[in-house]
């Protein structure tokens, strides 16, 4: 099973380093939607406390996953359209590969794409938002925890509508209520590690490492009979 994830993985690699879509267009549309989500918050209204701080940077947590996620439905819908040109997908039932190797190859090659989207997005976040970093460590283990979660339960929902033709619509109206938990678990993860509040929302973070095990869990199972049915 490692090992067919492992090609997998490597193979959609090769072909995005080759296309080099996501550095062309993914991420230049992931910017553009930090900046858009910049021009529609005023940054001269504050929060009311002690520590005013604008509206736009304590909403910049939610503003970077909203990003996020969005360029990683354009991530997802690539990776099977890839898949479902020339009847390719038949051809990988056919060449033996397991099903769950298949499932984990392409959830980790979405996962290398979107966290390279996230350093660029999450540095351009902190520019433009003017948002502060108290405490790094948590904010990289809360990544960790809600890229596994978007992408396991994204593969998954890809799949599942990679052979319809109204695929592009259909899979972020079904993966949007599933993620929606995730976005919240992971805004509220992220602004306690961004701004260091005294709660320190590891209960949140725990959570988004329960989404992202069960997800990564569910996918596995089911990917094999979705490949049979698609």
């Amino acid at each position: 099973m490692l090992r067919d994830a492992w090609l997998m993985a490597r193979k959609d690699l090769r072909i995005e380093l080759a296309s080099k879509v996501t550095i062309g267009q993914i991420l230049p549309f992931g910017a553009l939607v930090l900046i858009l989500f910049g021009l529609a918050v005023s940054p001269d209204l504050t929060v009311l406390g002690t520590d005013r701080r604008s509206v736009l940077a304590q909403a910049s947590p939610g503003l970077f996953w909203m990003a996020v996620l969005f360029a990683a439905l354009l991530t997802l819908g690539r990776s099977f359209a890839i898949e479902s040109a020339d009847g390719k997908l038949d051809a990988l039932r056919m060449a033996g590969l397991d099903p769950a190797g298949i499932f984990l190859g392409k959830m980790l090659a979405v996962t290398a794409q979107l966290a390279a989207l996230e350093i660029v997005l999450g540095f351009g976040a902190f520019v433009l938002y003017n948002a502060p970093l108290a405490r790094p460590l948590q904010l990289i283990v809360v990544v960790i925890a809600a890229t596994t979660a978007i992408t396991s339960a994204g593969t998954l929902y890809a799949a599942l509508g990679s052979g319809l033709r109204v695929r592009d619509t259909l899979v972020p109206l079904l993966v949007l209520p599933v993620l929606a938990p995730v976005l919240l678990a992971a805004a509220l993860s992220t602004e306690a590690a961004v701004f260091g509040e005294s709660s320190g929302g590891w209960p949140w973070t725990l959570l988004l490492g329960v989404f992202a095990l069960l997800y990564v869990g569910v996918g596995m199972l089911a990917f094999g009979p979705i490949m049979e049915e698609s």
